[in-house]
């Protein structure tokens, strides 16, 4: 909870009610830190998190790393696009970002043709694996705050978002 404290500059109300289960809290937080020291870098990491988290519907998750993608100065085109979930105005983080919905749609069982785009974006197969440890974090994460319902904190109000409908 320190370390969530410190990067968010608080402990969001999300991450308290993940605390009513400790084993889900250390779970996310371990998983987390792994995902952090992976080899994608830190927009790409976002862009991955963003992914999954409208795709998931999770009006925190999204509304939180927007702030942080806000606070990395990524583009505002890029984070609009990732908050509509459309096409992306960066054609390798565009690759980065339907890989992520690929191995979602798919479970895992990517077209040989969707990983060589992958790749051929300069992205690896290592960095293929790392999308899946990416994937199961914030999937995680955001079944968790949607099944305890957490509530935007105040200090996302700016960054609020809601799922579109199917």
């Amino acid at each position: 909870m320190a370390a969530t404290a410190k990067k968010f500059g608080r402990v969001p109300s999300a991450v308290a009610r993940l605390a009513t289960s400790p084993e889900l809290l250390n779970g996310f937080l371990k998983l987390n830190a792994i995902f952090e020291s992976s080899t994608l870098p830190a927009l790409d990491r976002e862009v991955l998190i963003m992914t999954v988290a409208a795709r998931n519907g999770c009006h925190l998750c999204v509304a939180m790393h927007t702030a942080s993608l806000t606070g990395m100065s990524a583009a505002p085109e890029l984070v609009a696009a990732l908050r509509a979930e459309s096409a992306l105005p960066s054609p390798r983080l565009e690759a980065l970002r339907r890989f992520v919905s690929t191995v979602m749609d798919t479970t895992g069982d990517v077209p040989s043709s969707e990983l060589a785009a992958f790749t051929e974006a300069g992205y690896t197969t290592r960095n293929a694996l790392e999308v899946v440890l990416g994937i199961g974090t914030y999937t995680l994460s955001t079944f968790a705050n949607r099944l305890t319902d957490a509530p935007l904190d105040e200090a996302f109000a700016a960054h609020e978002w809601h799922a579109t409908a199917v």
